[in-house]
């Protein structure tokens, strides 16, 4: 099986490292220091369970790659519209997109069923702008529960978690996902296949929509936040609307709030994703975890009072942190 990770960070180099050691095919595109590392070293990963090195191989260029049966997608959501000239070199006819994205996929939609089959959510999709390069027909949804940091160039600290639940948008359990499951679970990796994904999307999200943006305007760690009594409050609130808007769309979700909120705490001091980039000045990924909820929300007739006022307040941050030193952005 020839797997391409295409964005080989902190969760794509993690992946791609077990598939390796799992007897997988596999090439990392990556790009600067980091792949200069894995280049020389292979990637170094430090982990709780065990550190291990693989030494999969890893460019910059796919096109040196060719066809491959799998692409893991590790790139930010919001990168993937520009992504074409990378992926086209990747797929054939038959080529699976294993998209391990935080938020409400592009994909969501298609083949869902029901009133809404086939909506574009325009905040993910905006004018159909990732569909054109990531034809929804090739999705195979993933939805990770693994944290990770990219300690330094080519060193992943795998913090907790190794689950990464995989299902096809139209509910089957298509042999293609089966084939990747094994693959990924012969590389140490927990891979089950979901009779219905967006279930797991959505107990996901249920984290990201809060605890990302909210670490975001508080530069605080998991546990921080649940500690203080304000943020908590504030992080409950955005949870109860989530879950009010999953419910709206024929999902469930089976955890409690509270049990949510104990489970980030017990994680202890780890910086989201999004406060990652903020430090480290990379745009920030909030339209697939929060803008699109609102959008959601907007559709099913929801009331997010608390999720509009933490987009609100984190829109201004994204855009003066994109603005730069200053951060003059309107």
């Amino acid at each position: 099986m020839r797997v391409a990770v295409l964005g080989a960070g902190a969760i794509g180099a993690y992946v791609g490292a077990a598939l390796h050691r799992g007897g997988a095919d596999v090439h990392l595109v990556a790009r600067g220091p980091h792949l200069a590392a894995m280049r020389q070293h292979g990637v170094r990963v430090r982990s709780p369970r065990g550190d291990f090195t693989a030494r999969p191989r890893a460019t910059d260029d796919p096109a040196s790659i060719g066809p491959v049966d799998y692409v893991f997608l590790g790139l930010k959501a919001h990168a993937y519209a520009a992504c074409g000239p990378l992926i086209a070199p990747l797929l054939h006819d038959s080529t699976a997109v294993v998209a391990a994205q935080n938020g409400i996929p592009w994909w969501y939609f298609h083949r869902h069923g029901g009133p809404h089959d086939g909506r574009r959510v325009e905040s993910v999709d905006p004018g159909g702008a990732v569909s054109a390069v990531l034809a929804p027909e090739r999705a195979v949804g993933c939805v990770v529960y693994a944290a990770t940091e990219l300690e330094s160039p080519g060193v992943v600290r795998h913090v907790e978690g190794t689950r990464f639940s995989v299902g096809e948008p139209d509910r089957g359990r298509s042999a293609r996902c089966l084939r990747f499951a094994e693959a990924m679970r012969a590389g140490g990796l927990k891979c089950p296949v979901e009779a219905d994904l967006r279930d797991d999307v959505w107990l996901k999200l249920l984290g990201n929509v809060s605890l990302n943006p909210v670490s975001a305007l508080t530069r605080a760690t998991l546990r921080q936040m649940c500690l203080h009594d304000g943020t908590r409050a504030v992080i409950a609130a955005m949870m109860t609307e989530t879950l009010a808007v999953a419910e709206a769309l024929g999902c469930t979700v089976p955890v409690s709030v509270e049990r949510r909120l104990t489970g980030a705490e017990r994680v202890g001091d780890h910086r989201t994703s999004t406060l990652q980039d903020l430090e480290r000045g990379r745009p920030l990924e909030l339209d697939v975890l929060l803008v699109a909820v609102v959008e959601l929300a907007e559709v099913t007739g929801v009331p997010v009072p608390a999720l509009r006022t933490v987009h609100a307040l984190s829109d201004l941050l994204a855009r003066r942190s994109a603005a730069g030193p200053g951060g003059a952005g309107q």
